[in-house]
């Protein structure tokens, strides 16, 4: 069995429908026609519901014309690119969709970014306009000074629909709201979906400086046509125009723009959250909204499954990190409900593998799940390469990711091909083993691997054994240097344990308890408790934060 050979097209399969196992005749489209049949076909569903306001398809459409019309009055060309420093709002998905249909690209940023942040982001993209609230427009201006930003479109605090910007504005800065006075853009500015690109999405800088990942019009059109629409097709018609998303991932993050595509892709409702961390919000807009999909990050999940959640009618989906075992059961058996599993990257356009198993046991097709991200989506190509020899492992061996396919970024910006081997692959950095079925799970980032004389040990199979403690809420493992053997590491983790377990948990009884899973060199040598997790703009744990502050302290002694 071979990679190149794609062994796990035989699972494509969703009960007693077999998938298609190739888009090839598919032509790629630029991404705002999505919207464009969306409004034709679904005017009057509800577009998005946010904070009790809402928009139907038709009015959401006319809006983004609107901008879309201003933006070009406002001087914005083919190619250039917009930044978006918003928190989750409708002002957020109204931009987006505007920029496109002007022609421009979208420069998504986080909302936690302060000064050097902004900056490495609207500068180096060369960003001509930029989308904020009032509370940030002085940093937005202290930012501009050294950018080439010449346009600073401001938005109320309280949302477009509900107040005027409260701050006078300087010159060069237009409240966003007097850009829907505009004349609708008649027609959308042409674009070549192959060459031209919608986002310049920045990388998370979870491991050092972000980079721009320049995304074509046919990496995320064909993105969004390989995953949802690919894997409902059987049961598209009872979903299109008439189910909702709820959204409680960051908008700037590649993962949650993923997903409001996609709703659009299928005229859903979005249900919109404001803050990503407000668990009481998620949990109260679930139960009362009961919606088709709900996609989150792993630490979402371990707060929710300790929450009021009852029993639902929905669809579970975990990305942006490994999901532990524990928190999905955990889950599962609140809800009633499998939780789905997938992969992806920025560099991917979001999605390349999807498991397909947990769908399966959704739809009632299939009666056992697997873990893991699942299979490749179709026409994604997957390796695992030993990182010491570049060559392929065995089948059920651990060995990097590597992905080529047409949802693969064009590069980083601005070279047309870097980051990409001279024929197409993208290397990950992540650890994966795949099995018999061609179905995958993620074991570790390379990075993260512990090396204890010679010995691996995964960090995420130290985590998964963390999660099964019954005192624990959040753990993370890593690598600290061992000061007894040069070159060596030994296993540290971080642990926030559960409300009221404070202080009847030690390092004893953590090292215990992992000794009855471990391996003896994987048991950790130090543990930490923690009150609060460091968490990147994605609600992952961050490792690298708490690797290196551990490090620190441990030089200190």
């Amino acid at each position: 069995m071979t990679y190149l050979a794609k062994p796990w097209l035989k699972s494509y399969k969703l009960g007693p429908y077999t998938l298609d196992h190739s888009l090839k005749g598919m032509v790629p489209k630029a991404v705002h026609t999505l919207l464009d049949e969306a409004v034709k076909r679904f005017p009057t569903q509800t577009a998005v519901l946010f904070q009790g306001n809402s928009l139907k398809y038709h009015q959401f459409g006319d809006r983004v014309d609107r901008l879309a019309g201003g933006l070009v009055n406002l001087g914005l060309e083919p190619g250039d690119r917009v930044c978006l420093y918003l928190p989750n709002c409708v002002e957020y998905l109204l931009m987006y969709w505007a920029v496109l249909r002007a022609g421009g690209a979208v420069v998504p940023t986080s909302i936690l970014h302060r000064r050097d942040g902004l900056l490495h982001e609207a500068g180096s993209s060369s960003s001509k306009i930029l989308c904020c609230r009032e509370e940030n427009l002085d940093l937005v201006l202290s930012v501009q000074e050294k950018s080439d930003i010449e346009h600073i479109l401001v938005t109320s605090t309280q949302g477009y629909d509900r107040a005027e910007v409260n701050i006078p504005l300087p010159d060069g800065a237009i409240e966003l709201r007097s850009l829907l006075e505009s004349t609708p853009l008649a027609q959308p500015v042409e674009v070549d979906p192959l060459v031209d690109l919608c986002e310049l999405a920045f990388t998370g800088g979870a491991t050092g400086v972000p980079k721009g990942v320049m995304i074509s019009h046919a990496n995320r059109y064909t993105g969004i046509m390989q995953l949802m629409p690919w894997l409902m097709k059987p049961m598209l018609s009872g979903i299109m125009g008439k189910s909702s998303v709820l959204i409680g991932i960051p908008l700037f993050h590649t993962y949650g723009n993923f997903i409001q595509i996609t709703a659009v892709c299928l005229g859903l409702r979005i249900i919109l959250l404001a803050d990503p961390r407000d668990t009481e919000v998620m949990e109260a807009a679930i139960l009362e909204h009961r919606p088709f999909l709900i996609p989150g990050v792993p630490t979402q999940f371990m707060r929710l499954k300790d929450a009021g959640l009852r029993r639902i009618n929905s669809m579970l989906y975990s990305g942006a990190a490994p999901l532990p075992q524990e928190v999905a059961a955990a889950i599962q058996a609140k809800t009633g409900m499998p939780m789905s599993e997938g992969y992806g990257l920025t560099e991917t356009a979001t999605a390349s593998h999807i498991n397909l198993s947990a769908f399966g046991k959704i739809t009632g097709f299939m009666a056992k799940g697997k873990h893991g991200i699942g299979v490749p989506t179709p026409d994604t190509e997957c390796q695992l390469l030993d990182p010491q020899s570049g060559q392929p492992v065995p089948v059920g061996e651990p060995g990097e990711v590597i992905l080529r396919g047409p949802q693969v970024m064009r590069g980083y910006w601005p070279e047309v091909g870097s980051g990409l081997t001279e024929d197409g692959w993208l290397h990950t950095g992540d650890v994966g083993v795949m099995d018999e079925d061609g179905y995958f799970q993620i074991v570790d980032r390379l990075k993260d691997m512990v090396n204890i004389s010679g010995l691996k040990v995964y960090t995420t199979e130290v985590d998964e054994v963390l999660f099964k403690h019954p005192a624990v809420q959040m753990a993370a493992a890593f690598g600290v240097p061992d000061k007894e053997i040069p070159g060596s590491e030994r296993v540290m983790v971080v642990i926030q344990l559960k409300p009221g377990q404070q202080g009847l948990v030690t390092d004893e009884d953590i090292q215990d308890y992992c000794r009855q899973h471990l391996p003896p060199y994987a048991v950790p040598k130090y543990v930490e408790f923690r009150d609060d997790m460091p968490l990147t703009v994605s609600e992952k744990v961050f490792k690298r934060v708490l690797r290196e502050e551990a490090i620190n302290n441990l030089e200190k002694v």
